[in-house]
């Protein structure tokens, strides 16, 4: 009987666990009206909120505020309905939701004097309900984003080659594009935790009429290959095993 007792135990163990390593995240689509809108086509706009399930409803709470368009992105809703009328539809994708973390990518996409949109990923600890920051997943964070700059110079490289072999493009200062452009610690902020690595990203800030030209700014590392950045006692560090 005792040793039936604790194999219950164990399963019962590791069924809290394994429910720990994962949250439900779910589509709450919102269609808002501006009572003033500026424009027709301003009259409304389309929120897709991700909606949390957690161990507890206090930790789904504190989940849904880390990959909130406010918190991310600074959404304004108030703002949005009466004064800023900018947005037109903000939604998100699970990017992963596995081991205790969850990555989401939070984006909006708008109109004012041309079409513009914007998008940032947020790492959040499912056992916590803390945002995951660069400063608690890697150590050497000089080093690391030397390392991601290597890159950045080789995608600018290939951008420079492609945008010279444009007739359209004869206008153009290609040197100019990118002069001064490099990645630094502050570019970490933006990673990306996926099933193969880490992705990082960078914003070239391209003016709208050029954005064609814009690289992708994407830069994904294997595991084996952030192995000597990632913090041994940090949330990242079960991949090391």
């Amino acid at each position: 009987m005792r040793k039936t007792y604790r194999a219950a135990l164990v399963v019962f163990t590791l069924c809290l666990v394994a429910s720990a390593q994962t949250v439900t995240v779910s589509s709450r689509k919102v269609t808002y009206t501006r009572p003033k809108p500026i424009a027709d086509f301003k009259k409304t706009f389309t929120i897709d909120h991700p909606k949390v399930r957690a161990a507890t409803p206090a930790l789904s709470r504190r989940i849904e505020s880390a990959i909130s368009h406010r918190t991310v992105l600074g959404l304004n809703l108030r703002e949005e309905l009466n004064d800023i009328q900018w947005l037109e539809e903000a939604d998100f994708e699970v990017l992963y939701n596995r081991d205790g973390l969850l990555t989401i990518e939070l984006r909006m996409s708008g109109t004012g004097a041309y079409p513009s949109g914007t998008a940032k990923t947020v790492v959040v600890d499912t056992r916590t309900g803390r945002k995951i920051t660069p400063a608690m997943a890697f150590r050497d964070l000089r080093g690391l984003s030397a390392m991601i700059d290597k890159a950045l110079k080789r995608e600018i490289a290939g951008a420079i080659v492609e945008i010279r072999s444009d007739p359209e493009s004869k206008d153009l200062d290609v040197p100019n594009l990118f002069a001064g452009k490099r990645f630094s610690i502050k570019d970490l902020e933006g990673f990306a935790v996926k099933e193969t690595g880490v992705e990082f990203s960078y914003d070239y800030g391209f003016a709208h009429v050029i954005q064609a030209y814009e690289p992708d700014g994407a830069f994904a590392f294997t595991w084996r290959e952030l192995r000597p950045f990632i913090k041994p006692d940090g949330p990242l560090a079960r991949f090391l095993r």
